[in-house]
C-alpha cells in the first residue's frame, strides 16, 4: 500500500534497454571449430549465429550498457535508480558483486547493489525481487539487469555446449506507481534434483580451482541436453499459465509470449502447450543463441523496440534454467514503446567504462579456438593486441 493515498502501489517497467557485442560467430565459424554443421545446430536448435564478447568487454560493462539505456528509456537519470540488480551465471568476479561495479560505471551515487544468481531464470527472479521492493515501498525505481558473458566458459570441442550459447545483456526499470497495470502475476519454482543436468563443476568451494581442475577440464559448463529439455518443455508452459492465472487471465489474453531463447524445438513446445500458434511467440534466438539471463531482457527490449508490443497489452515473461529453476511474470503494458529506440541511441557503448583494479594484470581472456576466429580480416574483426584498452600498469614490485 501507499501510506500517503491508501492506494495498492503497482510496478509497472518504464524504461528498458539491450547490448549485444559487434563479433558475430556463425554456425559455418563453428564448423572449423568442431565437428558440426550448420544444418545439423538450425535443426536442433534454431540458432544461426551468435554473439561473442570483445577481449576488453565484460559482463559488468556489458551490464552498464543495457542499464543505461534502460534508464534512459525511462526518462530518469542514474541517480533516481534506488536498487539495482543483476542477474548472471558469469559475474566479473566473485566478488565484489557485478551489479556494484555497474552502479558505478553509469554514475549511480546512492543505489543499493546486489546480483541475483538463478542461472537462465535469473532475470525472472530479479524482476520479480523489483517488484516486491517497489509494492512493498522500499524503492520507486529498480534497475534490474540480465548480463552474461558464456563464450569464456565453454568447451570448444564439446559440440553438445558451444553450439548453444552467446554473449549479451538486456535491462528493464521497475517503477512504483498508484496507476493500475505493470506487473499482474508472478510464478517461481525450483526443483533440485536437477541441480546437475546444467552445471560449472569447479570454481566455486565444493572444488576451488587447481592444476588439476583445470586439466579435467572442470571450468566448462557441462549440461545433459536430453533431461534439460525434457524439464524445459514440461515446465515452460505450466509456470506461464500460473503467472497469467495470478493475474486473472487466460492465456487467450496474452497478446505476446517471450520465453528463455534456448531451443526453437522447446518454444515450439510451450506454443502447442498453451494452444497458440507460433506468432505468439517471441523468437530471436536464431540470432543470438542462449544468452542465459540476459535472453529475456534482450528479446523483451527487441519485442517493444519492434513494436510487438503495444500500450494496453499483456505480455507474459517465463524462463527455466540450471537447479531447474523456472520463473515467470505476466505484463500489463503502460508505456509507449517508441521510446525504446531513443533510449538505445542516447548511450554509446564506448563511453561506458568499468574501473579496473590498479595492482592486477590482465590476460587475454578469449579462448584459443575463438581467438582464430575472432581475428579474421572482416568488418567486425574484433584487434586482440590490446586486451583491455587503457588497463592500468602493474603496481611495481617493492624494494627491500
Amino acid at each position: 500500500m501507499n501510506p500517503e493515498s491508501g492506494t495498492m502501489r503497482h510496478a509497472h517497467v518504464t524504461g528498458w534497454g539491450r547490448y549485444v557485442p559487434e563479433q558475430v560467430l556463425t554456425n559455418a565459424d563453428l564448423e572449423k571449430m568442431v565437428d558440426t554443421n550448420d544444418e545439423w545446430i538450425v535443426t536442433r536448435t534454431g540458432i544461426r549465429e551468435r554473439r561473442v564478447a570483445a577481449a576488453h568487454e565484460t559482463t559488468a560493462s556489458m551490464g552498464a550498457v543495457a542499464g543505461l539505456r534502460a534508464i534512459r528509456t525511462a526518462g530518469l537519470d542514474p541517480d533516481d535508480i534506488d536498487l539495482i540488480l543483476l542477474a548472471t551465471l558469469t559475474p566479473d568476479y566473485w566478488m565484489p558483486s557485478t551489479a556494484a561495479l555497474v552502479k558505478e560505471a553509469i554514475g549511480n551515487q546512492r543505489a543499493a547493489a546486489m546480483d541475483i544468481s538463478a542461472a537462465c531464470s535469473g532475470f525472472v527472479y530479479a524482476f520479480a525481487t523489483a517488484q516486491a521492493y517497489v509494492t512493498a515501498g522500499l524503492a520507486k525505481h529498480v534497475l534490474v539487469i540480465g548480463a552474461e558473458l558464456l563464450t569464456r566458459f565453454l568447451d570448444y570441442t564439446d559440440r553438445g555446449t558451444c553450439i548453444l550459447f552467446g554473449d549479451g545483456a538486456g535491462a528493464v526499470v521497475v517503477s512504483g506507481s498508484d496507476e493500475p497495470g505493470g506487473s499482474l502475476g508472478i510464478e517461481m519454482t525450483t526443483e533440485p534434483q536437477g541441480a546437475y543436468m546444467i552445471w560449472l563443476p569447479a570454481g566455486g568451494a565444493k572444488a576451488p580451482p587447481s592444476p588439476e581442475t583445470i586439466r579435467r577440464g572442470e571450468h566448462f559448463i557441462r549440461m545433459e541436453g536430453r533431461e534439460t529439455y525434457r524439464f524445459a518443455t514440461r515446465t515452460l508452459a505450466a509456470t506461464a499459465m500460473e503467472s497469467i492465472r495470478r493475474a486473472g487471465l487466460t492465456a487467450d489474453d496474452i497478446r505476446l509470449f517471450i520465453p528463455h531463447q534456448a531451443n526453437i524445438r522447446i518454444i515450439e513446445a510451450v506454443a502447442k502447450g498453451l494452444d497458440l500458434p507460433m506468432d505468439r511467440m517471441f523468437v530471436n534466438l536464431d540470432k543470438y543463441g542462449n544468452t542465459s539471463a540476459a535472453s529475456v531482457p534482450i528479446a523483451l527490449a527487441e519485442a517493444a523496440n519492434e513494436g510487438r508490443i503495444a500500450v494496453g497489452d499483456a505480455i507474459c515473461i517465463v524462463a527455466f534454467g540450471a537447479g531447474f529453476t523456472s520463473g515467470a511474470a505476466t505484463i500489463r503494458w503502460t508505456v509507449d514503446p517508441a521510446r525504446g529506440i531513443a533510449g538505445d541511441a542516447a548511450v554509446d557503448p564506448s563511453s561506458i567504462h568499468v574501473r579496473l583494479p590498479q595492482d592486477w594484470d590482465a590476460v587475454d581472456p578469449i579462448p584459443p579456438a575463438l581467438a582464430e576466429i575472432m581475428a579474421r580480416p572482416d568488418p567486425l574483426n574484433v584487434p586482440l593486441d590490446d586486451v583491455v584498452p587503457g588497463e592500468p600498469e602493474p603496481a611495481p614490485a617493492s624494494v627491500s
